[in-house]
């Protein structure tokens, strides 16, 4: 199975900070020269930043531990050590760093947010230039620097999408996923083809959607069963949920109430998102009638839900589909913005 890394485990080290430096200075014609120990420099902090091209946590698989530098000691001639160099981790957005023993909640990353300082470097010592005073001309106290801080943080995924697609495996979601954006997902006659989530872009007028293609749900997903359950987290986010039913199976009456059912086991908020009911492969059952028929049967069973029907082979509904998805994420329209004005966009 390809595996999609929406979880790491990293230890991350700030730097200790350098020590200062008791010294005195030693010149030809200065004979007694006062204290001349520069101060230590401070250790790097370790730094968070949200970097919009990374979709996964792929690159903390390998590599667990961040350490920022130390700071350099300080010298004489009153010469300061060099701050330590920060250690910055890129995270994709839609990230959330845990404290990975009590699992408390330390940051979302939800847009971007600017670098994120998360344990800051230990300060450097002072050295014996700091010390001087009337009556200790000459002292030979100098501070350490101050230690570095250490943490075990759980890094999670959550993607961020404002549609999400949500059906049973083979049910058409990465067709039309590949119908409406540039993501090209792999797409086969068979179950679970999709064994991670894809994201891709549908614009409309100067308007873009980021819809998700969830891998397939089945019944009793939400307690473990199938491949769905892990990214169930995954349209927790997502401001609205698309449910993709499969007309050309014997079980489309059905599908809806299992699908809302497994949703709200793993979460109570999910079926509370805005939402559409997609009756798909309209084009595909021999009896022409046949898919009208079985559209107008879930329509009829679910009287106070947005019920379309389509197929992405013929495009049929797929332009009514797409304005059914701006209105779903309440997409701002100017007046002068209307469908007419849309019909030319090519989808």
């Amino acid at each position: 199975m390809e595996r999609f890394a929406d979880e790491a485990v990293i230890e991350v080290f700030s730097g200790n900070g350098g020590n200062g430096l008791a010294a005195f200075r030693r010149e030809k014609y200065v004979p007694m020269g006062g204290p001349s120990g520069g101060d230590g420099g401070r250790g790097g902090s370790v730094v968070f930043t949200v970097r919009r091209n990374l979709r996964t946590l792929a690159h903390l698989r390998y590599k667990h531990t961040y350490k920022a530098e130390n700071g350099q000691d300080g010298g004489n001639a009153g010469r300061y050590g060099s701050n330590g160099a920060d250690v910055v981790i890129p995270l994709p957005p839609g990230s959330l760093i845990r404290d990975a023993v009590t699992n408390e909640l330390i940051r979302d990353f939800t847009g971007d947010e600017g670098d994120f300082v998360f344990l800051k470097g230990g300060n450097g010592g002072w050295g014996n230039i700091h010390f001087k005073t009337s009556v200790n001309q000459a002292p030979r106290k100098a501070l350490p620097g101050k230690p570095g801080q250490t943490a075990k943080l759980k890094v999670e995924l959550q993607i961020m999408a404002d549609i999400g697609l949500v059906g049973f495996p083979n049910a058409g979601k990465s067709s039309l996923l590949d119908k409406f954006t540039n993501a090209r997902p792999k797409i086969a006659a068979y179950p679970f083809t999709t064994k991670i989530p894809n994201l891709g872009v549908l614009t409309i007028g100067d308007r873009d959607i980021v819809i998700a293609d969830i891998p397939g749900l089945i019944e009793g997903a939400s307690g473990g069963a199938g491949l769905g359950i892990r990214f169930l987290k995954h349209i927790s986010r997502t401001q609205a949920l698309a449910f993709l039913i499969d007309l050309g199976d014997d079980n489309y009456l059905d599908a809806f109430d299992i699908l809302l059912n497994e949703l709200n086991s793993f979460s109570s908020d999910l079926p509370k998102k805005k939402r559409l009911i997609v009756g798909t492969k309209t084009d595909l059952l021999t009896d022409s009638a046949a898919p009208l028929t079985r559209l107008a049967e879930l329509a009829a069973k679910y009287p106070s839900e947005e019920v379309m029907g389509i197929s992405v082979f013929s495009g049929e509904g797929i332009k009514e589909l797409s304005y059914s998805f701006l209105r779903l994420t309440e997409a701002p329209v100017s007046e002068d913005e209307t469908e007419e004005d849309l019909e030319g966009e090519e989808l």
